[in-house]
Order: C-alpha cells, then structure tokens, then sequence
C-alpha cells in the first residue's frame, strides 16, 4: 500500500471541504482549533483538541463529517482519533454555547440556538491586568471550587472587556476536572425564550429540571430580565434551587445589578450575595499584551512599534484588537513577509476610523452624567451647590481628569469657568467616597467602563 500523504497535507484538504459542511461559527469555533499531528496507521489520523471539552465536543457532534470528508479527501476509508493534550492546562476560557451532557440531550428542546463555544479562548489565552485582576482571580476561585465560593460570581462592564471569556473559563475547567458536570451556558434571552415556550407547551416541568438540576449555571447580559416580571419569578427559584444544593451560578451583566432597572429588589440582593467583580476598559500596557498575546497564539511576533500603534488607536473593545490581529495575520501571510506600519494603518483604516469617531469628549461625560443621576445637563455648569447636583458635577469633573487628556484647568473651564483648584477637590472627593461607599464605587466604575467604550 502507498505511503499515506502528509498528515498536515490530508488535514488542510480536509479542513478546506468542511468549512463548506458547517456554519462559520461551528468552523471557526470548533474545527479550526483542531491540529493533525500524524497518524496512528494508514488510515487514522491523529488530531489534537485544544481542551477536553473541545475534544468531547468535537466526538460528539462532528465526527461522522470529518471521517466522511477524511475519507474523500484521502481517496480511501479513513478514520480519526482526538484528543487533548495529557498536561493540558484546564483553566481556560472559552465563547461557550451550552455544554456537556445535559446540553446536548436538551437540543432539540425549545431553547434558542446558543452561541457557539470557542475552545481557543482559555485562561492561559486571557490577559490579566489592574482593569480585571478581581474578576479573573473570582474566576479561578469558582473554577476550582465551585459552589462554595462566591456563589453567585456576578461580573460586570461594558462588552466586549472579557466577561464571557472568563465565564467559558469556568465551564472548560469544571468539564476537565469533571466531565460528568452537567454545565450549561446561555444568555438571559435565551432563558426567558426557554421560559416563554416551556408556557406555550405546557412543559414547565422539563424546563425547571434542565435548569434546576445543573451543576454549574452561567447566564450572560443578565440586565435582559429587567422589565420581564414573570421569567424573574422564575428564575428567583431556579437560582434559590441551584444555591441551596450548592450548584454554582455565574451571571453577567454590563451594569451593576443595583443599576438593573426594572428587576426585583430580592433579584439584586441576591445578585450581591457572593462576589461581585467589575471588568473595565483595558490600559495601554493591557492591550499591548493582548494584542502580542494574540499575535503569538497565531504564530505571528508584532513589531513594538506596530503594537503600540494599534493599542494606541484601539482602546474601546477587546473585539476589535482580535479583529485587528486577524488581519494583519492574514495580509502578513499572504505576502510572507513582515507589515510594515503604513500598511498596517491601511489595512485597519476603517476600524481606526470607528474608533475615533469615539473620541470623548468633557460634554459627552457631562451628557452621560446627567442622564444616570437625573439631574440637567445646565446644572454641569451652573452655580448650584445642592448635594444632588454638586457631588454628580464632581463626578463628572473626575471622570474628566481619568478619560480626556485635557488639562485641569480646561476641565474646569468647560464646567462653567471653574479653577482647577475645584477640579482637583472634585477628584479628591469623589476618590474618598469611592473608598468608603461601595455603592458609590460600583456608579463611577459603571459610568466609566461605559464611557470607555461606548463613546
């Protein structure tokens, strides 16, 4: 018999014809992170999964196509065998749709369609810095120990800073250490949709075991259950249910729970019974090290002074600097040779016009400021000195002074004609409280992560 082609040749055709078997987001998720890495004889290929869960997932739901399409493209009956690496690092973050057993016998229920996992995104992957240190350590503490500590872990900040990130995390390090867990990941959405065809069915039984019976529960954007009285009530018990037998709950939101309108008061308490941990926008130095980070994971080493161009000009979502990288990868390897920095400004023009038409400015924060405490814009620059305008004002003055690079003593003009004097009071002042009143911490950091990147 002939000597089989090269395994990295079979597994590029291979992958190539399946792109066009599975959604982008099956591909891209699950199919990309696959490496062949020989053969075990002549007709079984060798793969290895970035993770356990991906290795489970990847058997489970995607083995008939790739053996079919092996096959074609090798021209005779071939086979495949996958699996993680033996050391590999389970504390990972990954973009996870539902997940392990229980998820998928629940498939054909009346959930919508989740996202999809992306195994690639681990803890090793995730970039720690100031901006989200509290949340990654809450993180690996569930991970390892889940439902006894910070039970619930509530993360919150603006999107795209990591949160999901870090909820995937948890669920690939639970299913490593367990692969029995029964784990599932949805958004709120998902669950009042769940909620909502439970009723019209008449299956409300099924729907309370698939959630109440979990181990491990992670919700993302929690804030859609404001307003939506019904599916509170019932997520109240399913979240006392899950507590009380010690199942961990992660939940999500781009706001602190006490900002949430329209969600029941017993709902925010018990939001704030275990760890609440805020993510906010990323720092120069962070993103220099996600965007290398990220350039390494793709084989790819980023000249300084290109990564601190775009780190520089990309500040507003993590999003964007993976976008960024993607294709700077892609045009470097097309042309097999380095980018250099006028190519690499041409090539992320469009994003780099986005951004800066984010630019923020003194009366955007004013503006943002005003609308969360209810207070008018005028009163931003007006004489009064009632507490429920002065302490907004100072505020507003301090998130000036952390968000533009304007001098004190513009920031004071652009408040009615104030010294910088008052400006530096109002920092100190607002610096105070937010040591000494949490819930004074969790409005600034709200306002600014907001700010940050939704300009």
């Amino acid at each position: 018999m002939a000597s089989p082609v090269s395994h990295l040749s079979l597994w590029e055709t291979t992958k190539n014809e399946l792109r066009n078997v599975f959604s982008p987001s099956d591909f891209d998720s699950w199919i990309s992170t696959l490496q062949a890495i020989g053969y075990s004889n002549d007709q079984t290929l060798l793969l290895e999964a970035p993770t356990v869960l991906a290795e489970a997932w990847v058997s489970s739901n995607f083995a008939d196509s790739i053996r079919r399409q092996l096959t074609l493209a090798a021209g005779r009956n071939m086979n495949f065998e996958i699996k993680a690496p033996k050391q590999s690092d389970v504390r990972e973050a990954t973009n996870v749709g539902e997940t392990t057993r229980t998820t998928r016998a629940s498939r054909s229920s009346a959930a919508a369609t989740p996202p999809a996992i992306k195994a690639t995104n681990t803890f090793e992957n995730f970039i720690v810095g100031p901006e989200n240190e509290m949340a990654h350590g809450a993180s690996i503490a569930v991970a390892k120990d889940p439902g006894h500590v910070y039970n619930p872990l509530f993360i919150h900040g603006p999107t795209g800073l990591g949160k999901t990130h870090l909820m995937h995390a948890i669920a690939h390090s639970l299913y490593a250490s367990n692969p029995r867990a029964r784990i599932a990941y949805i958004s709120s959405e998902t669950f009042v949709n769940d909620f909502i065809s439970s009723l019209q069915s008449g299956s409300v039984a099924p729907f309370r075991r698939k959630y109440r019976e979990l181990d491990l529960l992670l919700i993302d954007d929690i804030q859609f259950l404001a307003g939506k009285e019904s599916t509170q009530d019932e997520f109240f018990h399913t979240f006392n249910e899950l507590l009380n037998n010690h199942k961990q709950v992660v939940l999500t939101s781009d706001r602190p729970a006490s900002e949430i309108a329209k969600l029941q008061e017993r709902l925010v308490s018990r939001f704030q019974w275990g760890m609440v941990a805020s993510i906010q926008a990323p720092s120069l130095e962070t993103r220099i090290a996600i965007l290398r980070k990220k350039a390494q994971a793709r084989g790819m080493e980023l000249q300084p002074e290109i990564a601190e161009f775009i780190a520089s000009r990309i500040a507003r979502n993590v999003r964007n600097i993976e976008g960024a990288v993607t294709r700077i990868v892609g045009l470097s390897g097309m042309q097999r040779k380095p980018l250099d920095l006028p190519q690499v400004e041409k090539l992320l023009h469009d994003i780099l016009v986005e951004e800066a038409s984010h630019t923020l400015t003194v009366e955007v924060i004013q503006r943002k400021v005003a609308e969360h405490y209810r207070i008018q814009m005028s009163d931003m620059t007006s004489k009064r000195r009632m507490q429920n305008i002065a302490f907004p004002r100072q505020v507003a003055m301090y998130l000036a002074t952390q968000l533009t690079s304007m001098s004190l003593v513009s920031i004071g003009e652009a408040f009615g004609g104030r010294d910088h004097g008052t400006v530096i009071h109002a920092r100190k002042t607002v610096t105070n409280q937010m040591e000494v009143d949490a819930n004074v911490r969790r409005t600034v950091e709200y306002l600014r992560g907001h700010l940050s990147t939704n300009r």
